[in-house]
């Protein structure tokens, strides 16, 4: 076997090794952010965990994990991949010289566009993953009201009545063509605004730092990072760009969970707007501990 493609297959399968292991450990605590963002009647965290276990078990917290798990090794190759190409062709397109280090400006316009260019990839599978979390709870219908044929003639909101949440997906396949078939292709990307709003900002808050802690932690400027300097690094990266990222992500779950039966929000602006008026402004960020890094 030639050398070079069998080193290809390492790193390929490094990759996937590496990104399921992160989605397989990283998705029971996504669930949970899911819920608390898009979900109702949790109190906080430790009571949005027993809730899940107690109705739906252990497989409750992995629920939509198999199409992440599915597409985590293209989604990770097309964005490094990218991100490392977008930094050769501003060097060249600058300095006459892919090899060149980018400099700070440079890193910020490609991990820009990384984020950018993320969104069209990874919104459909975000969109089909928080649908198969979401799709056992309880629905709330708050905009209607029940013509019921009651004794006194009265009308009750229905904003009163809880309904079970019926499971209307079989699984991604099933999810897909269900958007496609009452939504068409435009409702896979519902919520990609606000997805561009979390990953272009969020890219950059996560590169950058990344970039920096790497070289900072390298033994001298012509040697490798050790693999815990990037560990380190990457945890360090992750956290600065979750915090900025957890508003928009609040959006972006809230847009993707609310289905065309029950439609709530009616754009990004919309959302903001009824979120804020319904829990202030720390609705917005009191789910960032659960986060995770691009």
């Amino acid at each position: 076997m030639n050398p070079s493609k069998s080193l290809q297959l390492d790193h390929f399968l490094a990759g996937w090794i590496g990104g399921a292991s992160s989605v397989v450990v990283g998705h029971p605590l996504d669930t949970v952010k899911t819920r608390l963002q898009a979900g109702r009647g949790y109190k906080n965290t430790l009571h949005c965990i027993l809730s899940i276990y107690r109705k739906e078990t252990v497989s409750g917290f992995f629920k939509g994990m198999s199409f992440p798990l599915a597409s985590i090794t293209v989604y990770n190759s097309v964005v490094f991949g990218f991100f490392s190409n977008a930094q050769r062709f501003i060097s060249q397109y600058r300095y006459g010289d892919e090899r060149r280090p980018c400099g700070l400006g440079d890193l910020t316009v490609a991990s820009a566009l990384t984020g950018l260019m993320s969104v069209g990839l990874g919104a459909p599978v975000e969109l089909v993953k928080i649908r198969l979390q979401m799709q056992t709870q309880t629905i709330v219908a708050e905009n209607l009201h029940l013509a019921g044929n009651m004794a006194n003639g009265t009308n009750i909101p229905l904003s009163s009545v809880q309904m079970p949440g019926q499971r209307q997906y079989r699984g991604p396949l099933h999810c897909i063509s269900s958007i496609l078939r009452t939504e068409g292709l435009q409702g896979l990307y519902r919520g990609a605004g606000a997805m561009i709003l979390r990953d272009v900002p969020g890219y950059v808050l996560y590169f950058i730092p990344y970039t920096i802690f790497c070289n900072l932690l390298k033994p001298d400027a012509s040697s490798d990072p050790h693999p815990g300097s990037i560990w380190l690094a990457g945890g360090l990266a992750g956290s600065i760009s979750w915090v900025t990222a957890t508003p928009a992500d609040v959006v972006k779950s809230r847009l993707q969970a609310d289905t065309q039966q029950t439609r709530k929000f009616r754009g990004i602006l919309h959302c903001i707007v009824v979120s804020y008026k319904s829990e202030g402004a720390q609705g917005f960020l009191d789910r960032a501990q659960l986060g995770s890094a691009p």
